[in-house]
């Protein structure tokens, strides 16, 4: 029989760091890390990736390919784990990798709504037919995405963008999911958007990206050929700029 695979994930596109190591099945073990994003992502990230491998008994070049959650997301925690996954694959080429670790760059948006779909199915909800993925891209806007759930896996309907939260309700609207039947909305956007996104249609739910939504995406995303070598894993940032020009924050004032 032949040996489960293993998978390091790392997520820091939000305020919050999250690492999981582990085959992806279901029901098998994971080890995990969860602590503070930003600046203390980069602080804490590699010496946790080496506790969880020793935790495991597993060495970096003994692993199956490295997922990374690679964006849309705050553009420091982006930056942060591209270059950790680019680095540690890049210090695996060897026998067994003569170009490296493969990397599984990830659509974070793709992970949110894969950790909302498995939160929502271990409180016992019925499984929706689709679901939107909020998160909030700060500058009154919003990054969005919508999947169907095909099975276990969300599979995309409309790739991540951006979207003022006041146009939500329309935009849900062009991709047919304007009645909000079996639509489960799920992001960090629902209080800081709480009036603008009051007549958004559908079941609401809090929900964040994490590593073990990418640890559960990585086999399938791996047997579909989704891995890359480390120099094409690059950062998915939908928004080309982090700050409102003066005359912008005059404007919104």
């Amino acid at each position: 029989m032949p040996a489960a695979p293993c998978f390091l994930a790392i997520e820091t596109s939000t305020d919050t760091l999250s690492l999981a190591l582990g085959s992806g099945r279901v029901g098998e073990a994971v080890h995990r890390f969860q602590g503070p994003g930003g600046a203390q992502a980069s602080l804490e990230l590699l010496p946790q990736v080496r506790r969880l491998l020793a935790e495991a008994d597993r060495s970096l070049d003994g692993l199956d390919a490295i997922a990374f959650g690679r964006g849309p997301g705050s553009f420091t925690g982006l930056r942060t784990a591209c270059a950790v996954a680019q680095g540690l694959a890049y210090g695996t080429r060897g026998p067994r990798h003569p170009q490296g670790l493969p990397v599984l760059p990830v659509d974070t948006l793709l992970a949110l709504a894969e950790q909302a779909r498995a939160d929502d199915a271990g409180d016992g909800h019925a499984p929706p037919a689709h679901l939107v993925a909020l998160l909030d891209a700060r500058m009154d806007e919003l990054y969005v995405a919508a999947y169907a759930l095909d099975g276990e896996s969300p599979v995309a309907l409309a790739p991540p963008r951006l979207c003022a939260p006041a146009d939500l309700a329309g935009w849900l609207h062009d991709q047919g999911l304007a009645d909000g039947t079996r639509t489960l909305l799920a992001g960090n956007a629902f209080a800081a958007y709480a009036d603008a996104l009051r007549d958004a249609p559908g079941r609401r739910r809090a929900a964040l990206p994490t590593a073990d939504a990418l640890l559960r995406l990585a086999p399938a995303l791996m047997a579909r050929g989704a891995a890359v070598g480390a120099a094409e894993a690059l950062p998915l940032y939908v928004r080309d700029k982090v700050a409102r020009t003066t005359a912008e924050r005059e404007a919104g004032a």
